[in-house]
């Protein structure tokens, strides 16, 4: 590829200076408790900073957590492919380098990605084959927030948020008051993609300052499947066991710091990402992906009169990348953005406690090219937004609001077919109310009402060109309006000792759901032509998890008192997503899903068996192609040892251990591209992850 590493154009002293006079702040909350050993955590509900604004010890919005030994064990390319199996959540699959996550049927600008709570400005939701610039090989945790209930962190965020956390800036001393150096080093390989990886990360400091650099890398080949496919690259054979073009390399890494103070903390970070890797879609087209990421976070406590703390948050993204065929540069992407976040904490009035904030987003994006299917467009908003919580002698009560001011613009392009300009302008407003309900010892119930609208996005309004990705002509509407829902979860919880169960229904239904349906129409090249339409739509599903100790005692952890310890955990999810205007089921809906997974631990040795089952997806609409029922089974071991000062974790795991030809309903390619783009086939992982 000739793609070459682009610097952000915003200059580094402007962007310092707006981080200063946007003040002191962030998210500085308790972190929830590494998921790294063979029992669970023994809190009833994970601690996550998304899902607690206030720092609280329970959540009322479903929440999850991937940290630890079980971010390991799953860790995969993309951040959609490491998080599938987690209840609610699936991947929007664009083969092996390109996976969103979606949330209980909703993906796009519908699930919020954050990255340590700020924005992250990518193409990602513009795309199917647009990644996100977030590569797991450097995430430390991913906090995953189901449903409506984050109107802390966007009124987009229907779906839920997906936070993924780094550390590189650090909210507090990272080796303790006396100081010293913490670090991590991972290095792995695979055999299904020849995949070599590594990352590395080295903090340290003391009580006043601290420090963290982290580095990655990632080169793969193509990925084996159980399949023979035909592949037209050049200097590849004419057809493998392999999906052609999904080779992919990655790179990049971090430099962050913080200083401490007595009553709060102010901190800067600066991340760069690389990426090239294939489309997929076609044989010879490849993406050359670069980002940089610049961050400013602080909070200053007791600042007096009614005000508890002050947190706050800037960032500014520089985004773009550029789709080359064969070696030729065709269409480049370009996001520059920026976000401001401010919240205040009020001193507690009784039982009630809340925070109170304050959100600025901009973004400049344009798409350059023959096949550039939007004009260049200029968004930006602004939002107040609320949180209080209520305690009570049985559990506690929930309120948020959120009101914001859109405005969506673009001047037109000459670029193509041509770009009118137009402009909108847009005020959602959001409500949410939760509860959490101790009704016996070890359960709680929950519950979530919220009412939630969102601002079209730019191509929502102003697309109007070919998509290769989507093989279809994608035509925006102006008059479109703002996407309104009504959505309801319900949730149990139990806990005793090592076993735990969680369910939570949910429901949602949508006055002006914006879908791109076909309109019967045929544009260009013979392209079926799409349309940005506003439809009633419902959402309806089931997600459940739970861990049931077989063997052990209650309490032990990696079975380090000299016995087994065995547990078995046991996860499902379903979903209903219905077009209420024409009675069609929505498209790419996952099916229902089951799973389990045994876990063994004995001193230091570890080791998990455990299946994922995707029953058929016929239920997809008129036209479209269903998908057949699947099992994939896994296995792992893991090894810990002591090597001076620091602690090793050996392991190898096996994906798809037996090899099975799969199709994901989720995968735009499996309706436009089949049969090119199956899941990846049978693949051993071996690695070391170092920690001291």
């Amino acid at each position: 590829m000739r793609a070459t590493f682009l610097p952000p154009r915003a200059p580094w002293c402007t962007v310092a200076l707006l981080g200063a006079l946007a003040g002191p702040g962030a998210h500085a909350q308790q972190a929830a408790p590494a998921d790294d050993g063979a029992t669970p955590a023994p809190s009833l509900s994970e601690v996550t900073v998304t899902g607690n604004p206030l720092g609280a010890e329970q959540t009322v919005a479903p929440s999850s957590v991937l940290s630890g030994q079980n971010l390991l064990l799953q860790r995969a390319a993309t951040l959609g492919d490491t998080l599938q199996n987690q209840p609610g959540v699936a991947s929007s699959y664009f083969g092996p380098n390109a996976g969103r996550p979606s949330i209980r049927g909703l993906d796009g600008d519908r699930v919020r990605i954050l990255q340590n709570s700020g924005a992250s400005v990518d193409a990602s939701s513009l795309s199917y084959d647009h990644n996100t610039p977030i590569d797991p090989l450097a995430v430390e945790r991913v906090e995953v927030l189901r449903g409506p209930a984050a109107l802390l962190y966007g009124g987009s965020a229907q779906g839920g948020v997906v936070n993924v956390i780094d550390n590189r800036i650090p909210r507090e001393p990272v080796a303790g008051p006396e100081g010293g150096v913490t670090g991590r080093a991972d290095a792995s390989w695979a055999s299904g993609n020849r995949e070599a990886s590594g990352a590395a990360l080295v903090e340290g400091g003391n009580d006043r300052y601290a420090l963290h650099v982290d580095a990655f890398a990632r080169h793969a080949g193509d990925t084996a499947v159980p399949i023979t496919l035909g592949c037209d690259r050049p200097g590849s054979p004419e057809s493998a066991r392999r999906i052609c073009n999904s080779a992919n390399r990655t790179s990049g890494g971090a430099v962050g710091g913080t200083l401490f103070f007595d009553r709060g903390y102010l901190g800067a970070s600066v991340a760069g990402y690389r990426s090239d890797y294939g489309t997929v879609a076609e044989d010879d087209v490849t993406i050359g992906m670069r980002s940089t990421r610049m961050a400013l976070e602080g909070l200053w406590r007791n600042p007096g009169g009614l005000i508890e703390s002050v947190r706050g948050q800037f960032s500014h993204g520089d985004y773009r990348h550029t789709e080359y065929e064969g070696d030729e540069p065709g269409t480049t992407f370009k996001n520059r953005g920026s976000e401001l976040r401010v919240e205040a904490s009020h001193r507690p009035f009784g039982n009630l406690k809340g925070v109170w904030g304050l959100q600025l987003e901009g973004n400049q994006f344009a798409a350059l090219g023959e096949e550039a299917f939007l004009p260049p467009s200029r968004t930006r908003s602004a939002a107040l937004f609320a949180h209080e919580e209520l305690a009570t002698g049985w559990g506690k009560l929930t309120f948020g609001a959120r009101a914001e001011q859109v405005r969506v613009r673009t001047d037109g392009s000459d670029e193509g077919e041509g770009f009118a300009a137009g402009s909108r302008r847009f005020t959602p407003g959001s409500a949410a109310l939760g509860a959490l309900v101790n009704v016996a010892p070890g359960w709680q119930l929950t519950g979530n009402l919220a009412l939630t609208q969102r601002a079209p996005r730019d191509y929502e309004l102003f697309a109007d060109g070919p998509h290769i990705a989507t093989a279809a002509w994608e035509l925006g509407n102006p008059a479109l309006g703002l996407e309104k829902s009504t959505s309801l979860d319900i949730g149990a919880q139990w806990k005793d000792g090592p076993h735990r169960f969680a369910v939570t229904a949910f429901a949602s239904h949508y006055g002006n759901y914006i879908g791109l349906l076909p309109t019967g129409q045929v544009k260009g090249d013979d392209l079926p032509e799409y349309a940005y339409t506003g439809v009633k739509a419902r959402f309806a599903g089931l997600e459940a998890s739970g861990t049931v100790r077989l063997l052990g005692q209650q309490g032990v952890w990696h079975g380090d008192a000299g016995g087994s310890v065995l547990d078995l955990d046991l996860r499902g999810d379903l979903v209903r997503a219905t077009n209420s205007t024409t009675g069609q089921p929505l498209p790419l809906i996952a099916p229902a899903r089951l799973g389990a997974t045994l876990r063994w631990a004995n001193g230091p040795w570890g080791a998990r068996l455990g299946f994922d089952h995707a029953m058929a997806q016929r239920r997809v609409p008129e036209g479209s192609r269903s998908t057949g029922a699947y099992t994939l089974w896994n296995a792992a071991v893991t090894y810990r040892q002591k090597a001076g000062r620091a602690e090793l974790q050996w392991y190898a795991r096996v994906d798809n251990l037996t090899n099975r030809l799969a199709y994901s309903a989720n995968s735009i390619l499996t309706q436009t591209a089949f049969p090119r783009a199956p899941l990846p086939g049978r693949s051993v992982r071996v690695g070391v992850q170092m920690m001291f």
